[in-house]
């Protein structure tokens, strides 16, 4: 392996996927960011690979997946989340997780095409509290939006991948590890074999990384192991990408998509 440029995303629900990275891949650089800003950083080549947004992958048809591990849901996902102080119909301005692109393109696409209704959007910048917001509804992701507590002035409270599964009967796929152009196939052979085994060795040690994690986001030792065990999916399969192409067409049908083309995958 060389010295690749790995971005994985800083929460924690990519602790099992990048569990012995440093191992497999010991000359490797793995930079800790938000999933928006590691998939500038790809974008400006200052990575080989990132976990980047899938709505960012469709926005980059010379992109290709390299691996089958990712992160999704098949239903409620608990660190994807809209908090609201009206009934959705009557939401007016919403604040967006700067964290977030997916996520931000999805609960666009579920309030217009849902509930019928165009909010205006603001920031929500990662060092705001987001329950003092100006604001009749917030979408929070990662590590905020699974912390306990949540603010009583929000009595509407909704689990995105939970909506978009009871809506579509699909799966979500939030984030792939995607290669930038111009690596030759030995370079995403390699890169996908690491990352894909350092995914089953994570996966392997859920209870492990729970223990190890729990204390440090609040959570209790069960409530981490269930977040990484039965909220979480890291595996692309064949339903995963059913889901993800049905929410290609829907970013396509809202302009939030700008070509047609297939997503590449490469040997996953």
């Amino acid at each position: 392996m060389g010295n690749w440029r790995i971005g994985a995303v800083s929460y924690l629900n990519t602790r099992p996927l990048i569990h012995n990275l440093k191992l497999l891949a010991p000359d490797a650089r793995l930079v800790l960011d938000l999933p928006s800003r590691l998939a500038d950083r790809l974008a400006a080549g200052e990575l080989d690979v990132a976990l980047i947004p899938s709505i960012e992958v469709f926005q980059h048809p010379d992109y290709k997946v390299v691996s089958d591990a990712c992160i999704a849901c098949h239903g409620p996902v608990w660190s994807v989340k809209l908090m609201s102080r009206l009934p959705l119909a009557e939401v007016r301005n919403l604040a967006l997780d700067e964290g977030s692109r997916t996520s931000i393109a999805l609960i666009r696409l579920l309030m217009e095409k849902h509930v019928g209704v165009r909010p205006d959007f603001v920031p929500l910048h990662i060092q705001d509290d987001w329950t003092t917001m100006d604001c009749d509804a917030v979408l929070i992701i990662g590590d905020r939006a699974i912390q306990p507590g949540c603010s009583d002035n929000f009595p509407v409270q909704i689990d995105l991948g939970q909506w978009w599964f009871e809506w579509t009967g699909l799966p979500f796929v939030f984030a792939m590890w995607t290669a930038r152009p111009g690596l030759t196939a030995d370079q995403l052979n390699q890169l996908g074999g690491v990352l894909t085994a350092s995914r089953d060795a994570g996966t392997a040690a859920a209870a492990e990384l729970a223990t190890e994690c729990a204390s440090h986001y609040g959570l209790t030792e069960p409530q981490c192991l269930d977040y990484f065990q039965k909220y979480l999916h890291f595996r692309l399969g064949p339903r995963e990408r059913e889901g993800l192409e049905h929410f290609r067409q829907l970013a396509l049908d809202m302009k939030m998509a700008p070509t047609s083309r297939e997503l590449q995958f490469h040997d996953c």
